[in-house]
């Protein structure tokens, strides 16, 4: 008779079976190995020490048949296992039987060392059945024996873990998603293993559950090291973890609010799909509301510090790249709180809302009814960020770093075309002088954002390339024209509109420009072609 072959299929959106189902072939299996040792007719003495084993392995499956297991991935796992064992033996013992001795005739003669094969393959099976009961049991001896542990020990582990979420005290919980925490930190395959194992479901159940700080802050901490990549993060997407997340920050404790801000942002960073799903949830609205925590106070607590950074951290990764999301954190007090808390003295908190401003001033620049709407003149919230993006440029150098005067200038670059003519003085000023800054990069920011003040698209471009005269910002982009190749292809676009703006201006012929385009060095105009045009293009309307 041909032995069972327990449920397998290849397709991972096919169902399983009911756990009793994977429970039940085995069980059948080794009724059908009893029946077969009573009809063996030579190796008895070999048959009846299998069927000795195949009955324990029986009384152990039907222990962990009504012991309910609330876990079911190392019980389908092992038993696949038992199953594929225990067809070996019931082939090996039909083999015994008078009927057998027409097949032993074509594939060869049964020996001792096959009876043990066999024998050590059902200790296997015991052992891991053994195994089951205890860790179901909360035998914590269990965890680190039997062949499951000595085979695949990282496994073990991990089953453990994540059968000790699934039923288990607080404090054991608690220490279970910590130990999958630091599996996680160890290797890609662990949090691989973890997701595959079925660990994230509990992990968002400790977050869902509110059982008590502790056990969620565990659970946000494990899932943060698990989400590293774009498929960490989509499976915890899949497992519906977006709304569990934005609610658990709503409700929870400071604490709880920091470790879940911190998997926000890590989820949207690593997977767009995340980051949409966190729009969906509203999740901008409560960042906000943890951005508002105490933030009129400037002598804040270490802990509100840290919540300020992990939530603007969080609507860092939310806003990048997500015009959708810029929108929501300006229909909200968003602008404002940045705009007081840039004026914190904290780097990190400071860069973070640089960075959240630069995003939304970028998809202002690229949206004609977001500057229109968000940055008009009149708007108190816009006033404060230019106000706080100015104040960080002319910080000296003694107050900031380069990092941060390089996100202010860049995000009133974005602005440039939003400013009327009164405020586009006292913002070209401040640019020039970081012209002349010491760190290449705060230079080229510069000229970056001082193009986007003269280009051909801003209806002030002729009355900005005046004031840049006027405040002597041609002389350092002319040196810049010695420096590096970025230096350079930006300088040289400066001075271009700012020729095709005021070429007939006196104080223009009086800059040298002219004698500067002409005596451009010609490296940089053949490796960049658009520059050539641009060039040619430029001293013909101050000759014109």
């Amino acid at each position: 008779m041909d032995p069972l072959i327990i449920f397998q299929s290849n397709d991972p959106q096919q169902q399983p079976p009911p756990i009793e189902q994977t429970l039940t072939i085995p069980l059948l299996l080794t009724d059908r190995i009893r029946h077969a040792v009573h009809e063996s007719t030579f190796y008895k003495l070999e048959c009846a020490h299998l069927g000795k084993q195949a009955h324990r392995l029986s009384r152990l499956l039907r222990f962990l048949a009504v012991s309910t297991p609330p876990y079911e991935r190392p019980v389908r796992r092992i038993c696949t296992d038992v199953t594929r064992n225990l067809n070996r033996t019931l082939t090996l013992v039909q083999k015994c039987h008078n009927r057998g001795m027409i097949i032993l005739r074509f594939i060869g003669v049964i020996g001792a060392a096959d009876f043990q094969k066999v024998f050590n393959l059902l200790e296997a099976s015991i052992d891991a059945v053994n195994w089951l009961l205890d860790l179901f049991d909360g035998h914590e001896e269990s965890r680190g024996t039997g062949s499951i542990a000595s085979i695949d020990p990282s496994l073990a582990r991990v089953w453990c873990c994540i059968a000790s979420l699934h039923r288990r005290s607080l404090s054991l919980k608690v220490e279970a998603a910590q130990e999958l925490s630091t599996l996680a930190r160890y290797s890609d395959r662990n949090k691989k293993m973890i997701v595959e194992e079925g660990g994230i479901t509990p992990l968002l159940k400790l977050l869902r559950d509110d059982l008590s700080p502790e056990t969620q802050i565990a659970g946000a901490t494990a899932l943060f090291h698990i989400a590293n990549d774009q498929d960490m993060a989509r499976s915890i997407f899949d497992e519906h973890g977006v709304p569990i997340l934005v609610r658990a920050f709503r409700k929870s404790s400071i604490l709880v609010k920091i470790e879940v801000a911190k998997l926000i942002a890590r989820m949207a960073d690593h997977d767009s799909v995340s980051q949409k799903g966190f729009l969906r949830e509203n999740v901008i609205e409560t960042l906000v509301s943890g951005l508002s925590s105490n933030v009129s106070n400037k002598k804040t607590s270490k802990l509100i510090l840290e919540l300020h950074t992990s939530c603007s951290r969080a609507l860092w990764m939310a806003a990048r790249g997500n015009v959708a999301n810029c929108w929501r954190i300006t229909q909200t007090r968003g602008l404002l709180y940045l705009a007081k808390l840039m004026e914190q003295e904290n780097r990190d908190l400071q860069i973070n809302c640089l960075l959240i401003v630069v995003e939304i001033t970028c998809a202002a620049e690229n949206n004609q009814e977001m500057r229109r709407l968000v940055f008009k003149t009149n708007s108190p919230a816009a006033k404060a960020i230019v106000d706080q993006l100015l104040r960080l440029i002319n910080l000296n150098q003694s107050d900031n770093d380069h990092l941060i005067k390089i996100l202010a200038i860049r995000a009133i670059g974005h602005l440039a075309r939003t400013f009327s003519a009164r405020e586009t003085q006292m913002i070209i000023s401040p640019l020039v002088n970081q012209l002349c800054h010491k760190h290449p990069d705060v230079a080229i920011e510069s000229i970056i954002a001082l193009e986007k003040f003269v280009c051909p698209e801003n209806y002030l471009g002729s009355e900005n390339s005046k004031t840049i005269i006027e405040v002597e910002g041609i002389h350092p982009v002319i040196r810049m024209l010695m420096g590096d190749e970025m230096a350079q292809y930006h300088a040289l676009i400066l001075l271009c509109y700012i020729a095709m703006q005021v070429g007939n201006n006196e104080e223009f012929q009086e800059s040298r420009i002219l004698t500067a385009l002409k005596t451009v060095d010609k490296s940089i105009t053949c490796k960049h072609t658009e520059l050539r045009d641009l060039v040619g293009h430029a001293i013909d309307h101050v000759l014109i």
